[in-house]
């Protein structure tokens, strides 16, 4: 099990040549998903050789541009590549009309069925399972309807403990598949083994949780804690908190804060706002009080 966290985009607002609006692409558990889709992610996926028909399932955070205007290329061009496969695509309400909208307009026919699951509550709800992967949302506070998401492996079977086992001549392989599923063992003498005894703890599940556009929400660190991986915006510095607050966005102190009360394993920060040319001090900052922060960069992994 693990996880790898590949960063296509992480800048706010506009696109410059070297910056590029939010998207991530996430490896989880051997499931793969596509998170926000800003200007060029395609062309950032292609970069980055990022499988496209890999991808079955899209999260997008809120409808601002930079988060969501490269969902439409990206449709187009799995209609073009011949896609079959459906693609499930999760967002606030009035994400279907927009998309297809723009769909039937530029005639941009595809064989492939789009499933939309547009969402309206600001609470915390599971909106996708299967035996690999859960996803929740994380409710956040921006200017529009946005959420984070927070991706958790599902728990593997145990182990089998085959040195304990040994220990008991009666227990045949026939079992193994009924300990491995939880079950005890009732020997013929009726003495009953706990299944326990005979198999190990399965690896330590991992989760994500990705913290796009908001305000300071220290209400979301029940939903977060002890998430392996956070990526958190941070659009300004300290320096410019007036701002952040006035247009519902957080600073890179304020993300390092969420970590640290979150308990999480490592923080990544980005969103980071034009008018820094040096991004290194939103690292700066956010160490003075959660040490394990990186910044997200297009091209870097992170992995769990």
């Amino acid at each position: 099990m693990s996880i790898s966290l590949t960063i296509l985009g992480c800048h706010s607002a506009t696109p410059r040549v070297n910056a590029f609006p939010t998207s991530q692409y996430l490896e989880i558990n051997n499931s793969h998903f596509l998170i926000d889709c800003g200007e060029g992610t395609q062309r950032q996926m292609r970069k980055y050789k990022v499988g496209f028909s890999k991808i079955n399932h899209i999260f997008i955070s809120h409808l601002h541009g930079d988060h969501f205007y490269g969902l439409v290329g990206l449709l187009s061009t799995y209609g073009m590549l011949n896609r079959e496969k459906e693609l499930h695509i999760y967002g606030p309400k009035g994400i279907k009309e927009v998309t297809l909208l723009q769909l039937k307009v530029s005639k941009s026919y595809a064989k492939y069925n789009m499933i939309f699951h547009e969402l309206t509550s600001k609470k915390s709800e599971l909106i996708f399972e299967d035996d690999k992967v859960s996803v929740k949302t994380i409710p956040l506070t921006h200017r529009v309807y946005t959420n984070g998401y927070l991706f958790t492996e599902k728990e593997k079977p145990r182990k089998l403990n085959m040195l304990n086992i040994s220990g008991y001549p009666e227990i045949d392989k026939a079992d193994f598949l009924n300990i491995k599923a939880g079950r005890d063992v009732v020997l013929s003498s009726g003495e009953i083994i706990s299944n326990k005894a005979l198999t190990l703890d399965p690896p330590k599940t991992l989760s994500f949780a990705f913290c796009s556009d908001t305000s300071y929400k220290p209400d979301i660190v029940p939903i977060i804690e002890n998430a392996d991986l956070l990526y958190h915006e941070a659009t300004f510095l300290s320096d410019r908190e007036d701002l952040a607050k006035k247009t519902k966005h957080a600073t890179s102190k304020q993300a390092a804060e969420i970590a640290k009360a979150a308990n999480v394993n490592q923080l990544v920060i980005g969103h980071y706002s034009g008018r820094y040319k040096d991004i290194s001090l939103f690292k700066k900052e956010a160490q003075e009080t959660f040490e394990n922060t990186a910044l997200a960069e297009p091209g870097k992994v992170f992995t769990v």
